[in-house]
């Protein structure tokens, strides 16, 4: 039974870009353009893994990164985050929403700064489907 993977992200040439790696490695991809969509397609979609883009309309993806590690259910999947915002940032936001009376959250899995090679990406996502 093939893996599944969701990518959340806005941008459609991403997710073209990232499904069509994706299934050239015998993943199926599961698709939200938004951190609000995620959230539901976790919920119904049961996903092995979750490539998120930090900036998003309507819920972003630090929001929703830090309800997925925050939630017993869905702590567990691992996520690679896929941005043009650089690790340092990200994870700056998460300590400052800590700080702010939200729970601590683990560090994402994988960290990569858009643009991505396909081969790379393909690597890390095979490091974390199991």
């Amino acid at each position: 039974m093939s893996k599944n993977i969701l990518l959340v992200d806005d941008d459609a040439d991403i997710r073209t870009f990232v499904v069509t790696v994706i299934k050239e490695n015998g993943f199926t991809p599961l698709m939200a353009k938004n951190g609000e969509e995620g959230i539901e397609k976790v919920k119904s979609g049961n996903p092995d893994l979750i490539i998120l883009d930090v900036l998003m309309p309507k819920q972003s993806g630090i929001k929703m990164y830090r309800e997925l590690k925050t939630n017993g259910s869905f702590k567990d999947i691992p996520v690679i985050i896929l941005s043009g915002i650089s690790k340092r940032v990200f994870l700056h936001s998460q300590e400052a929403l800590t700080e702010f009376g939200g729970k601590n959250v683990p560090e994402p899995e994988a960290y990569i700064e858009k643009p991505v090679e396909p081969e790379e990406l393909a690597e890390i996502i095979k490091k974390y489907v199991k």
